[in-house]
Order: C-alpha cells, then sequence, then structure tokens
C-alpha cells in the first residue's frame, strides 16, 4: 500500500482545527477542561560582562509536582537563551520555532543574529494568538551592541529592562532585584544576586521548588549552563532501620481458607458466513 508523506506529515506550527468542534460541544451543554494554575520562578539579570538568567526546576499539574527537574532555560542561538513560564508544551515550541527562524537568519545573513531580532519574533508569534499561548518568557543575551534582558507577555507586549522575573514566584523573586541589584555587578556577584531570587520564589511560593538552573552568556562569546546550580530542596534522608525480625509482632489469630479451583470448557457458537 502506497503511502503519501505529504498528507501524513503534520502541518508545522500550531493547530486549531478543533476550535469548531469546541465550540459545537459547547453549546451542546459540554464541560470544558478548566483552566490549571501552573507555576515558575525565571528571572535574569544585566551583570558588567554579559547577562545571568536563573529558573526552578519544579513542572506542576495543579497541586501535583509532575517533574522535579526540569529545564527551563531554552536554547535559541549560541548568544541567547529564553527562559519560559507558563504550559511546558507552550514554552518548548515556542522556544523551538523561533530558535529554528533564528538558525535560517544567520545562515542567510553570515552574521550573529542580535538579541532585538530575537525579541522580535518571539512578540509576533504570541501576539498572532492573543494570550491563547501560555508563555511568559525572559529572553537574554549578548550580541555587538550590548547585553539584553528582555521580558515578553503571553499577549506579545515586551519590555527591555536591566532585570526582570516572570512566574507564579515573580514577586518574591522581584523583592530581591530591587533591593540588591546594581550597575556593573561582576559575575559572582550577579550569580549570587540571581540565585538568591529564585530562592526566593522556590522558598516563598508552593508551585516553584527543587533546584536552582543557571545560565551565563558573556560578551567574549562564551556561555555556561549551570544545571542544578544548587540543590534548594535537598531530599530528607533515612536515619533509622524500618527492618524488623519474625515474631517481632505476637500473632493473635491464624484463619487458613482453601479454595479449589476447576476449570470449564465454555463452548463457543461459530457463525459461517
Amino acid at each position: 500500500m502506497m503511502t503519501d508523506l505529504a498528507r501524513d506529515i503534520p502541518k508545522p506550527g500550531f493547530s486549531f482545527e478543533n476550535c469548531k468542534r469546541n465550540e459545537m460541544l459547547l453549546k451542546e451543554g459540554f464541560q470544558p477542561p478548566k483552566a490549571v494554575k501552573t507555576g515558575t520562578t525565571i528571572a535574569g539579570i544585566v551583570f558588567k560582562d554579559g547577562v545571568i538568567l536563573g529558573a526552578d526546576t519544579r513542572s506542576t499539574c495543579g497541586a501535583i509536582v509532575s517533574e522535579k527537574n526540569c529545564k527551563k532555560i531554552h536554547y535559541l542561538a549560541k548568544n541567547m537563551y529564553c527562559c519560559g513560564a507558563g504550559t511546558a508544551a507552550d514554552t518548548e515550541m515556542t522556544t523551538e520555532n523561533i530558535s529554528s527562524q533564528l538558525e535560517l537568519h544567520r545562515l542567510n545573513t553570515g552574521r550573529q543574529v542580535p538579541v532585538v531580532a530575537a525579541n522580535t519574533l518571539l512578540k509576533q508569534l504570541l501576539f498572532r494568538y492573543q494570550g491563547h499561548v501560555s508563555a511568559a518568557l525572559v529572553l537574554g543575551g549578548v550580541d555587538k551592541t550590548g547585553s539584553y534582558i528582555y521580558c515578553i507577555h503571553p499577549h506579545g507586549s515586551t519590555d527591555k529592562v536591566p532585570y526582570s522575573t516572570m512566574g507564579s514566584g515573580s514577586l518574591a523573586a522581584m523583592a530581591v532585584f530591587e533591593a540588591r541589584w546594581k550597575p556593573d555587578l561582576d559575575e559572582e556577584e550577579g550569580k549570587k544576586l540571581v540565585r538568591d531570587a529564585i530562592a526566593a520564589g522556590v522558598f516563598n511560593d508552593l508551585g516553584s521548588g527543587s533546584n536552582v538552573d543557571l545560565c551565563i552568556i558573556r560578551k567574549d562569546n562564551t556561555t555556561s549552563y549551570l544545571r542544578n546550580y544548587e540543590i534548594a530542596n535537598k531530599k530528607g534522608e533515612r536515619k533509622l532501620n524500618y527492618d524488623f525480625k519474625v515474631g517481632t509482632t505476637d500473632v493473635l489469630e491464624t484463619l487458613v481458607q482453601k479454595f479449589e479451583v476447576t476449570e470449564e470448557t465454555i463452548p463457543v457458537a461459530m457463525e459461517v458466513a
């Protein structure tokens, strides 16, 4: 049997083929699934030699921790990365889509892609879907014109700022930045500041937790992705031995029931066409 590959390969991008079907189901009284609150703490700052991005590693589904060590700092290009908060699938697909476009842009021009180009592509994509793509992003990168942090909201609005936080733990993280950020931080001061901001979200927001990831992008075209830079919530260790010898607990009563298992062959009627 011949297969039409062009027909079988799904179309790229987001699909809205079921919108009319869903609208009909709503009119028939079908109750749609309710939106599930997600939790994340992501942050980014500009320091003397580049930018530093940070994120926690807890992935939640309502009140359930579905993943303790997920990656929320996504690769866009060699000179820029992007932290994602919101729906995990949306942040993954959005950043992968833009990363592909940036690489095509670099190959076409033969030059390093500026950070503002990534910001423009991201805001245009999110604005097109009017917030239905749940992706709140902190974009950080370095190019020949300088170091940049962009705060990108799900509806497509963006801000160029020296430091930014997003996610359900953003208020706690922003409190740390507002109190301690200053221009021309060195790398160690910047790493400690971002670490403390993410930790503030981890310990003050139930949707954020587990570990702290950092990504340092420098002006000398070097990048360090510090996966599990700090284990914020260490798992407790078992201190006691819970193995008990036979006879530790007295047997008060014993009841043994024997069952006789028999097999019967059930005739099956066959139909003849």
